[in-house]
C-alpha cells in the first residue's frame, strides 16, 4: 500500500481536484484507491457525491481515536475507490490533540493498526488542508510520499518553497522515509505567458521531480464537484479529464521506476 499526501500549504493550488481525478484515474485501469479526506471543508467527500449525513465516521474520528480507518470507510460511484470522509469537526484537531505527546502520529498509527487487520488497497491519496497544521503534519507522517500540485501563477515558487521546506522538517524529525513523488502544474493556461514562465522555472529548479503532464484550466473541471461526479466521469474527453488520465500513467511508470531500482 503506497500512502501519498496531496499537499500545498497555499489554498486554490488543485490539491482536492487532483486527490479526486488522479484517484479516479487509478481507479479506472483497475487500481484499488482509497481517498482519504482530511479537509475540515470535505471538499474531496462532496465531489464524489458523499452528502455530509452520510459521513457516519470521518478522518476526524481516525485522527482523535474515535474510530478506525476500516470504520469510516465509504464506496463512491467510482468502482475500485473508497473515501473516508472529511467533515468541519477537523477544525477542531488542533485544540483537542495540543498536549497530546503522540498528537503527530495519530494517522500513522491507524495505518498501521489498518494493515495489521489485513486491509490493503494499492493506493492512498490523502487529501490535506491548506495550512502547516496537525492535520497536514499527521498526513505526512503517516504518507511515504508527497505529490505537490503547483498553480501556474503569480509567488507559485513562495508556495513552492513554503512546502518543500515543511516536507524537509517533517523528514528530519518525524519521518526520515518521506519522499517528494513529484510537482504537479495545475490551472495552466496556454493563452497566459505566465503560465509559461512559471513552468519554465519550475522545472529548471526542480528537474525530473516535476511531471511532464500539466493540468489545464478547464471550465469542466470546476463543474464536475457540483455534480458529485470526478470530472472523469462527469465528461471524460474534457482536457481536464484527459490531463488527469495522462497524470495516472506518469504516476504508475514513476512508481514502477520505483519499484525497479
Amino acid at each position: 500500500m503506497r500512502v501519498i499526501a496531496v499537499a500545498n500549504q497555499k489554498g486554490g493550488v488543485g490539491k482536492t481536484t487532483t486527490a479526486i481525478n488522479l484517484g479516479t484515474a487509478l481507479a479506472a485501469v483497475g487500481k484499488r484507491v482509497l481517498v482519504l479526506d482530511c479537509d475540515a471543508q470535505g471538499n474531496a467527500s462532496t465531489g464524489f457525491g458523499i452528502e455530509p449525513v452520510a459521513r457516519r465516521k470521518s478522518s476526524y474520528d481516525v485522527l482523535v481515536g474515535d474510530g478506525s480507518l476500516a470504520e469510516a470507510i465509504l464506496k463512491t460511484k467510482v468502482p475500485n475507490l473508497d473515501l473516508i470522509p472529511g467533515d468541519e469537526n477537523l477544525a477542531g484537531v488542533e485544540t483537542l490533540l495540543h498536549q497530546d505527546p503522540r498528537k503527530n502520529f495519530k494517522l500513522r498509527e491507524a495505518f498501521a493498526a489498518f494493515r495489521m487487520a489485513g486491509n490493503d488497497y494499492d493506493t492512498v491519496l490523502i487529501d490535506c488542508p491548506p495550512s502547516l497544521s496537525t492535520v497536514t503534519i499527521n498526513a505526512m507522517v503517516a504518507s511515504n510520499a508527497v505529490l505537490v500540485p503547483l498553480q501556474c501563477e503569480f509567488l507559485a515558487m513562495e508556495g513552492l518553497s513554503q512546502i518543500l521546506r515543511t516536507i524537509e522538517l517533517v523528514r528530519a524529525g518525524l519521518n526520515p522515509d518521506l519522499e517528494i513523488q513529484g510537482v504537479v502544474l495545475t490551472m495552466y493556461d496556454k493563452r497566459n505567458n505566465l503560465s509559461d514562465q512559471v513552468a519554465s522555472e519550475v522545472r529548471t529548479y526542480l528537474g525530473a521531480k516535476v511531471y511532464q503532464t500539466v493540468i489545464p484550466r478547464n471550465v469542466r473541471l470546476s463543474e464536475a464537484p457540483s455534480f458529485g461526479l470526478p470530472a472523469i466521469l462527469y465528461d471524460h474527453k474534457c482536457s481536464g479529464s484527459e490531463a488527469y488520465i495522462m497524470l495516472a500513467q506518469e504516476l504508475m511508470q514513476r512508481e514502477r521506476e520505483r519499484v525497479a531500482a
